[in-house]
């Protein structure tokens, strides 16, 4: 349990700062490198981080779901 706590506080972090995650496809990175405009740099990056989350999130959503339903499931057959 304790590292169950201690990975989903690692990537809430790793959510609320995505400076640190800074993700571009060879593509991508050639074309604004070109480029001497940052801020459309900084804006390609943090659309990528922006999509990159949602898959997440939603695994987390059904694991989460799984794994209280087995718990709910468990709590009940071992009360009857």
């Amino acid at each position: 349990m304790k590292n169950l706590k201690l990975t989903g506080l690692f990537f809430l972090t790793l959510l609320l700062l995505p400076e640190f995650a800074e993700a571009q496809c060879s593509m991508c990175r050639a074309v604004l490198e070109s480029e001497a405009n940052q801020s459309t740099a900084k804006g390609i990056n943090d659309g990528i981080l922006y999509l990159m989350i949602f898959p997440y999130l939603l695994v987390g959503g059904v694991g989460y779901f799984i794994y209280r339903s087995k718990k709910n499931k468990n709590k009940t057959a071992s009360k009857t």
